[in-house]
C-alpha cells in the first residue's frame, strides 16, 4: 500500500497477536489516529492460527508462525516467550524484517540495542543482527523519568524498590490473585500468622502458585527466579538493563523487587544520585518537558501517582519528589507505569514506529 506521496508504506507483523501483550498492542494500533503501516499482519502459534481479529476497522486472520509468514514484512514485533523469540527472531531477521523483541532473549546481547525511544532512540539504527530488544517492564516503568534526569544531571548511583503487579507474572499471576482475593474476601483473616494461608487452603486453592507466598492481603519480597548470592532475576534485570539503556556500564545499582496485590501497573521508589547538583524544582522542570511523563506531586492535597489511577494509561506518572536527606545531589521520587502498556506493548510499538519513520 502506498502513502499520499506514492511511497510504499511498510508492513508490520505482530507475533504473538493473541497473547496478553499482543492484544494490548492491537489496542494501541486501534487507538492511534494515524499509523505508518500499509499492511498489518497477525502471527501466532498453530493453535491460534485462523482466529479473526479486528485491527483498525478491518477483520484480519491470524496466520501461523512459519518462516514464510515473514515474507514482505518490514518490522516484526515479537510478544512471545523467551524461547520462542530465541528461535524465531533470527528467522524473521533473515527474511528481511527488523525485529523488535519484547522478550528477555536478546536484552543483554552486545550486538542487540536495548531501546527506550525517549532515552536512546538513536540506537534503533545500530542493529547488526537485525534485532532490537525491549527492556523488562520494571526497568521501563521508571526509564522515561530517570533517563530525562540523567541527561540533565548525570546519574551516578541508583537504588530502587519496586512494587510489582501480579500481571508481571503473566495471566497465571492475575488468575491467582483474583482467586486469592475471592478466598479471603469478607473473612476475618490477617490478625494472626497463617490466617491467609488457611483461608486459601479452605477455599480449595492449590498450593502451587506463581508466587512463593500468598499475595492477597500481603506483599512478597520476591519477583523472578533465584540467582547467585540471593539476588532475584528481576533485581538483576533492573541493574543490567539500566546500565545498558543509559550507556553507563559502571553505574552503581541496587534493587529490591516486591510483588504486591495489584493486578496491573508497577510502581517504583527511586533513590537517584547525580554527578551534578540537582534540586526538586529543577527536576520538576525536566519532567514537565517530557511528553510521556505526567507529574502528580502535591502531597498536601493527597496528589501522587497510584496504580489504580495509572492503569490503562500510556505515560509514566511521577510524584513524591524530595531532596534526599543526608545524601548530596540525590532525589527520591515515586513512579508508576502500566506494565502491559509502556512496560511492554507500547514501548515495543514506539520502537517499531521509530524504525519505520526514521
Amino acid at each position: 500500500m502506498n502513502d499520499t506521496t506514492g511511497r510504499t508504506r511498510p508492513t508490520i507483523a505482530v507475533v504473538g497477536a493473541t497473547g496478553a501483550v499482543g492484544t494490548v498492542m492491537i489496542d494501541i494500533l486501534n487507538s492511534r489516529e494515524t499509523v505508518p503501516w500499509g499492511e498489518i499482519r497477525l502471527i501466532a502459534s498453530a493453535r491460534s492460527a485462523g482466529k479473526r481479529m479486528t485491527v483498525r476497522g478491518t477483520e484480519l486472520t491470524v496466520v501461523e508462525l512459519t518462516p514464510e509468514a515473514f515474507d514482505g514484512v518490514d518490522v516484526a514485533c515479537f510478544d512471545v516467550p523467551d524461547e520462542v523469540s530465541a528461535e524465531w527472531a533470527p528467522v524473521a531477521a533473515a527474511r528481511g524484517a527488523v525485529v523488535v523483541d519484547n522478550s528477555g532473549a536478546f536484552r543483554l546481547d552486545p550486538e542487540v540495542p536495548l531501546v527506550v525511544p525517549e532515552v536512546n532512540a538513536e540506537q534503533v539504527h545500530r542493529r547488526p543482527k537485525g534485532i532490537i530488544a525491549n527492556p523488562n517492564c520494571t526497568t521501563l516503568s521508571m526509564m522515561a523519568a530517570l533517563g530525562a534526569l540523567h541527561h540533565e544531571f548525570g546519574l551516578t548511583e541508583l537504588v530502587v524498590a519496586s512494587y510489582q503487579a501480579a500481571s508481571g507474572a503473566g495471566q497465571a499471576g492475575v488468575d491467582r490473585l483474583h482467586a486469592e482475593v475471592a478466598a479471603v474476601a469478607g473473612k476475618d483473616v490477617g490478625s494472626r500468622a497463617g490466617d491467609v494461608a488457611e483461608a486459601l487452603a479452605a477455599a480449595g486453592l492449590p498450593a502451587e502458585s506463581p508466587f512463593p507466598a500468598p499475595l492477597a492481603l500481603n506483599v512478597v519480597p520476591w519477583a523472578g527466579s533465584l540467582k547467585e548470592d540471593g539476588w532475584a532475576s528481576e533485581e538483576l534485570k533492573v541493574r543490567n538493563e539500566s546500565r545498558k539503556i543509559l550507556g553507563i556500564p559502571g553505574l552503581k545499582v541496587s534493587a529490591t523487587c516486591v510483588r504486591v496485590p495489584v493486578v496491573t501497573t508497577h510502581s517504583l521508589a527511586v533513590h537517584a544520585t547525580f554527578g551534578r547538583q540537582v534540586t526538586v524544582a529543577a527536576a520538576r522542570e525536566v519532567f514537565a518537558r517530557q511528553e510521556s511523563v505526567v507529574l502528580r506531586d502535591d502531597p498536601e492535597r493527597g496528589v501522587f501517582p497510584t496504580p489504580a489511577e495509572v492503569v490503562g494509561g500510556d505515560p509514566t506518572y511521577v510524584g513524591r519528589i524530595r531532596q534526599a536527606l543526608d545524601f548530596p545531589n540525590t532525589l527520591d521520587f515515586f513512579v508508576c507505569g502500566d506494565n502491559l502498556r509502556k512496560g511492554a506493548a507500547l514501548n515495543t510499538y514506539e520502537i517499531a514506529e521509530k524504525v519505520a519513520t526514521s
